[in-house]
């Protein structure tokens, strides 16, 4: 593991701080007119999942952690966890459903997602940025809704429930942003 100062701080990189692996969301360097430089930074637990900023100073030395991401293929839900295999080795894991967190509901099975590791510990699953979807459950739309007109709900055949436009009927196919839910366009 290498040493790291504050001037290698980005976001996306393992670090350890405090004894914890943690992975940077933000870090800002901040030169003030007086004083010394420092690091505005927020950060992730892996373990815990907890969110925290803190900023560091100068001197502030940290251990760099091993960061992994593995492709795979989500499989299927058995209640308890979701499985998903290495299309490589076709090996199979279980995740956790506590892991998966609100990305479960968007997880179509056969879908390659990203599974993020440090230090070879699982910390997050990533499902595709799209996913192209059936509705399987909306009001009907009306002749002369359009694209202008307002949004309904509808759930999609991954069990979330989106806001898409008025038109849409129960069984299109469309495009979904996983990132924040929302509906991208018809297929």
């Amino acid at each position: 593991m290498a040493t790291l100062s504050i001037t290698d701080l980005k976001a996306g990189l393992g670090v350890n701080i405090k004894g914890k692996d943690c992975v940077i969301l933000e870090a800002q360097h901040v030169k003030p007119g007086k004083g010394n430089t420092y690091v505005r930074t927020k950060y992730r637990d892996i373990r815990t999942g907890r969110v925290n900023e803190e900023n560091f100073q100068q001197s502030a030395k940290f251990e760099s952690v091993d960061m992994r991401t593995r492709e795979m293929q989500y499989l299927y839900d058995d209640g308890t966890s979701f499985w998903f295999m290495d299309t490589e080795t076709y090996e199979q894991i279980p995740v956790d459903r506590a892991l998966i967190g609100d990305n479960d509901k968007f997880l179509k099975e056969n879908d390659i997602c990203l599974l993020q590791y440090a230090n070879d510990v699982l910390y997050a699953v990533q499902p595709p940025t799209f996913i192209e979807v059936e509705i399987t459950q909306t009001d009907p739309g009306f002749k002369g809704d359009t694209v202008q007109g307002g949004t309904k709900p509808a759930v999609i055949e991954t069990g979330a429930t989106i806001q898409v436009p008025m038109y849409l009927n129960q069984g299109e196919k469309i495009k979904v942003d996983t990132r924040d839910g929302k509906f991208v366009a018809r297929v």
